[in-house]
């Protein structure tokens, strides 16, 4: 491997490891406040990113459609809850007719803009933002569907409820985009050369794209009220709720900054490579051992880590590039047995 070559791969790796420090911090900070790991963050990936190309190809994208009946379903099993309350049992209207509006108004909103523009050409900012929309209110509706009637169980039932979420999700996005893959435009197409290395225009939007959401959840977590909240309760649950921090809206909050986190990093990866409707999984495991990398706790070592991985996968793909992923997934031993000796025994909180 000459200079040049290494820089390349160089470039690569920071640009894929830059949506694995994102998918990282997202399993971390959903973990952290929930005790949920993740795992359907990657069809968020893959939503996003297909939802994009839907409306690029001038075409009605189906998860409009699901974001109606995720919604219509979470308005179902908060007014069952609502009304089941002693509290609620007296005054059900205001709460009712708040829950409506999130869930069943503004998703059937944004279908009826997406159904409106079915074959228009669309400017990418519109897009982006319409993508957005349809994806990222999945992340809540979705904890408030699976996660939240089972927030205090235990993490290995939590985990088990994550895998068939995942499973139920993978097949969803089967049924909506189907087998084929799709790419989208870049946001840049420029490139910029380096002596003999060639720098594309939309790498460099993914490194700062991921450098600006990490400066912004920092300003989140730090300057404002709601993101100490969240600290507060990634530090102790029972905790927070004692000093009246609500732990239900804490993992909702988590789970639709996920989202977030997910469908751009769909966005971002989308013009690099052909996304399918299970590609987001294999992106979402990498960031995973980042996150083990970091316990699940550390939000600089899971960063450090992702990037890692990043750079491993590049230049694996180089010298053996059928076993690069095996090459990857392979770090997380040594970490795994390393964390064992060093914290043989975990008690786990309680709720």
């Amino acid at each position: 491997m000459d200079l040049s070559i290494f820089a390349i791969l160089t470039q690569d790796g920071i640009a894929s490891g830059a949506v694995y420090v994102l998918l990282a911090l997202a399993l971390v900070l959903v973990f952290s406040i929930t005790r949920v790991i993740f795992i359907p963050l990657g069809e968020f990936v893959a939503f996003g990113a297909l939802t994009m190309a839907a409306f690029q190809a001038g075409h009605f994208p189906q998860s409009a459609t699901l974001l109606v009946i995720l919604g219509v379903a979470s308005f179902a099993q908060e007014a069952f809850v609502t009304l089941r309350s002693p509290a609620g049992q007296h005054t059900p209207g205001r709460a009712l007719a708040v829950s409506f509006l999130k869930f069943v108004l503004l998703p059937v909103a944004v279908y009826g803009i997406a159904r409106s523009v079915d074959g228009a050409a669309l400017p990418m900012l519109a897009q982006l933002l319409l993508a957005f929309a349809i994806v990222v209110p999945m992340g809540p509706m979705v904890y408030r569907l699976a996660f939240q009637p089972l927030a205090e169980s235990p993490v290995l039932v939590l985990l088990i409820v994550a895998v068939a979420v995942h499973l139920v999700m993978l097949g969803i996005g089967l049924v909506l985009f189907g087998a084929e893959g799709s790419r989208t435009t870049p946001f840049w197409t420029e490139v910029f050369n380096l002596g003999t290395v060639t720098i594309s225009g939309q790498s460099v939007v993914v490194i700062a794209a991921a450098l600006l959401l990490i400066g912004a959840l920092w300003l989140y977590f730090d300057r404002t009220l709601s993101g100490k909240a969240l600290r507060a309760t990634a530090v102790n649950r029972r905790g927070a709720r004692l000093v009246g921090i609500g732990t239900v809206q804490a993992g909702r909050l988590a789970f639709l900054l996920a989202s977030i986190i997910g469908t751009l990093c769909g966005v971002l990866i989308a013009p690099i490579t052909t996304v399918y409707y299970d590609s987001g999984f294999l992106m979402g495991l990498k960031g995973f051992v980042g996150a083990i990398i970091g316990g699940l706790a550390s939000y600089p070592l899971a960063a450090g880590g992702a990037l890692l991985v990043g750079l491993l996968e590049a230049y694996s793909s180089f010298y053996a590039s059928a076993l690069k992923e095996v090459i990857v997934f392979t770090l997380i031993i040594p970490v795994l047995l390393w964390r064992s000796i060093v914290h043989p025994q975990v008690e786990e909180e309680e709720a």
